[in-house]
């Protein structure tokens, strides 16, 4: 691990600050930062201590939008009762990541910020060959063992996954990040994270003196009918082979799909919406037969890379699975 200063700030002008110099990274839980520390893949020469900046762990549940700061507690926000009431998916995707001990000292906004598990991203000393780590130098995993590696949202130089489950229940729901720096902004949370392209080392939106302040959840019907599944090797502490979070507003009748929300995770290069899945329900009545037939379209334009072939057809079983659980269809 390469010797660091370390800063603890105040308040979050002063953290922006200090941020926004060069080789600078943020510390908040460091459940994944500290790790790639070790790993010699991050390298950062300051640290800037955020966990006591007040006012940034508050969970609010409205009518009208549900306000999460980005220095709550994952283990927090998964047992709010509010949280439970109003979106299951929420909670659902917290308690299936991770263990009882990173969830109780990482964040949200660090987790929405953590990096792939690409085995050869996370090796160094064995790997120089990696597009996200290194630029131009090629990705080890197209001929490598890529039983864990993404099928959607790749490209020639990088087919690495993004590992995270919240961020999927995020996308589904048309989530915001909320961002503070020299101007306060405002992401759609499926603009923030970025496809690999030929810039793989550019994975989001977050600028260099800028910091995730909150994340705020549109409250939609579909929400209250919502869940989170995860299919994995082990049934804890395990990334997803594939998983999915949904949600159905039903018309009147309980049968005719009024809205629907569907994202993946686990099988592409960020969380994935299935806007042509959810739009193949709309004003539909539901049975298994057609949920299946519907969710047959959640891997169009997927691509194998060999090893990892099986999650072409796994998904749109996940998907299917997910939605038959909150529509009531045994």
């Amino acid at each position: 691990m390469r010797t660091f200063d370390y800063l603890r700030a105040e308040n979050v002008t002063s953290a922006i600050a200090e941020a926004a110099k060069p080789e600078t990274r943020y510390l908040a839980g460091g459940t994944t930062l500290v790790d790639l520390m070790k790993l010699n893949v991050e390298r950062p020469e300051h640290l800037v201590d955020i966990t006591r900046l007040p006012g940034l762990d508050t969970i609010e549940v409205s009518t009208d939008v549900i306000r999460i700061g980005a220095l709550a507690k994952m283990s927090k926000v998964a047992a709010d009762t509010d949280i439970i009431g109003a979106a299951p998916v929420l909670s659902e995707s917290l308690w299936r990541a991770a263990s009882a001990q990173l969830r109780n000292m990482a964040s949200i906004g660090g987790n929405l910020m953590q990096r792939t598990r690409c085995i050869y991203f996370r090796d160094p000393g064995a790997y120089s060959n990696c597009n996200k780590r290194n630029p131009g130098s090629g990705c080890a995993a197209l001929e490598g063992v890529n039983r864990n590696h993404a099928v959607l949202g790749t490209s020639d130089a990088c087919i690495a996954i993004y590992p995270g489950d919240f961020a999927v229940s995020l996308v589904a729901f048309d989530a915001t990040v909320l961002i503070s720096g020299s101007i306060e902004r405002r992401v759609p949370i499926d603009e923030f994270y970025l496809l690999p392209g030929q810039t793989p080392n550019l994975e989001h939106q977050l600028a260099p003196g800028e910091m995730i302040v909150g994340i705020e959840i549109p409250h939609v019907a579909a929400l209250k009918r919502s869940h989170y599944l995860k299919v994995r090797d082990r049934a804890s502490y395990e990334f997803a082979a594939a998983s999915a979070a949904v949600g159905i507003e039903f018309e009147a009748d309980g049968r005719t799909v009024r809205d629907v929300r569907i994202a993946v995770g686990g099988v592409a290069t960020k969380p994935w919406r299935l806007r042509a899945v959810e739009d193949a329900l709309k004003g539909k009545s539901i049975d298994e037969a057609m949920l299946r037939t519907a969710a047959a379209a959640a891997v169009d334009g997927a691509k194998s890379s060999g090893h990892n072939a099986f999650k072409i057809e796994l998904t749109p079983k996940v998907v299917a699975r997910a939605l038959m659980t909150v529509g009531d269809i045994a």
